[in-house]
């Protein structure tokens, strides 16, 4: 099922994957751009005509009121309302233990403070998946955080269906974490929405949520006027595993995410050529299973692979170097091994920890960088929805004691202005 690379070859799948990156945009772009200028023109009027024309629903309204929230609540079956109650407190639990508080200090004394001031957002766009791809689990991920920061104003944003519905456990989530108000649209002309305003959709001031190309694209180019959290790529699964570890789960947790889309990249990197072979022949078995097997395929065919490596040491360095989105270690001493990873958005340990656990349930978001983006991005949290503010104070003794270094470095950048605004304070005065 999956094509097997000797370490050597390593490079040869490498440049395959970072294939996945090399879209041509060109098209997508031009036709977002249009239907950017088609919002920012005719407002709500082009935002129904693209929810008939793209989603197939001609709608009454744009806006789904609290009281329609609350009935999907009620009527959702009970049992997948618990669950979705116990993620929200696992989701809050977690990220309220991140949360970041302004502070100020005295460096010298009496004569200065310095600080930094944090700031909630103070509204804040959520883009959910519609369809067929309509994710619960992602109404959480942002919202949770979002109100944890403190965003007075939540604004979700998700296509409905042909009949003009949004899927009740999309508005039962909402309604559990706090979203203010939520509209039936999706695509770029959703995002267009949200960054720039409409009659009925406020303007915000910074847009979170996965969504398909277009919806990437659009986040893009309306990222000099909004704030956006990332452009995630296709989705990845990458698997440390030695001889220790289960084919059968291994196969299993492959599959959880080759079911994504036929570009998700699902990698195997192993010192045991024993172990390849196994989870190679329970793929077999366990594809024919599964609703999405022609996706799941066709993600193998395309981004699956098994790189057998020479060493544990060997395949972290590898791990590290693909930087991926999930990173599961299923190895004798995960615990171990685990501080050698510096690049990966979420580390799953041992061999009941698989990343569906991450994805619906534990706690830990799973809006993740993608493409190797762990390198020097992270998962979001409370600290997408803050914005850091500097608090500087100096007295008159203070700036007196640091008049000759400021100005001298103003000087050497060539701004006079800067070094006159310091001395103009101390016209006149003694330097004694």
């Amino acid at each position: 099922m999956l094509k097997i690379y000797e370490s050597s070859e390593n490079k040869t799948f490498l440049d395959e994957l970072n294939k996945r990156t090399n879209t041509d945009y060109k098209e997508v772009y031009r036709v977002v751009k249009a239907i950017i200028e088609d919002v920012k023109a005719n407002q709500d009027e082009a935002l129904y005509r693209y929810t008939e024309k793209f989603d197939g629903a001609k709608l009454a309204t744009l806006e789904v009121t609290k009281d329609d929230m609350k009935k999907a609540y009620d009527r959702l079956d009970r049992d997948l309302l618990k669950t979705l109650i116990k993620a929200h407190d696992n989701i809050k639990d977690y990220h309220e233990r991140f949360v970041k508080k302004s502070m100020t200090y005295k460096p010298n004394g009496e004569n200065i403070i310095l600080g930094q001031i944090i700031t909630p957002i103070e509204k804040v766009g959520i883009y959910i998946p519609g369809g067929k791809a309509a994710y619960p689990s992602t109404v959480l991920m942002n919202a949770v955080p979002a109100k944890i920061a403190g965003v007075k104003e939540l604004i979700m944003v998700t296509p409905p269906d042909k009949e003009g519905k949004i899927k009740d456990s999309i508005l039962a989530a909402a309604y559990i974490a706090g979203v203010d108000r939520v509209f039936s649209l999706g695509g770029a002309q959703a995002i267009a929405a949200l960054a720039f305003g409409t009659e009925s959709v406020p303007k915000v001031y910074k847009i979170t949520g996965p969504g398909n190309i277009y919806v990437a694209a659009a986040k893009k180019l309306v990222s000099d006027f909004v704030g956006i959290d990332m452009i995630a790529g296709p989705s990845e699964i990458l698997i440390i595993a030695d001889d220790y570890a289960n084919p059968k789960y291994i196969a299993a947790d492959l599959i959880s995410q080759a079911e994504h889309d036929e570009m998700a990249a699902v990698i195997l990197v192993t010192d045991s050529p024993r172990l390849a072979r196994e989870v190679n022949k329970a793929l077999e078995g366990l594809v024919e299973e599964m609703d999405r097997k022609e996706i799941i395929q066709k993600a193998m065919n395309n981004y699956g692979a098994v790189i057998i490596t020479n060493s544990l040491d060997e395949s972290i360095a590898i791990a590290n170097e693909i930087a991926p989105e999930h990173l599961e270690i299923a190895t004798r001493n995960p615990f171990e091994d685990y501080k050698k990873i510096r690049n990966a958005g979420a580390i799953f340990l041992g061999e009941y920890t698989p990343e569906p656990v991450g994805d619906y349930f534990a706690g830990p978001n799973h809006t993740l960088p993608t493409s190797s983006t762990s390198k020097f991005s992270s998962a979001l949290s409370v600290d997408d929805f803050i914005k850091k503010t500097s608090l500087l104070y100096y007295s008159k003794e203070a700036l007196r004691d640091y008049e000759e270094d400021i100005v001298r470095f103003a000087n050497d950048e060539g701004f006079s202005g800067h070094a006159n605004a310091i001395k103009v304070r101390f016209e006149g005065e003694s330097n004694d």
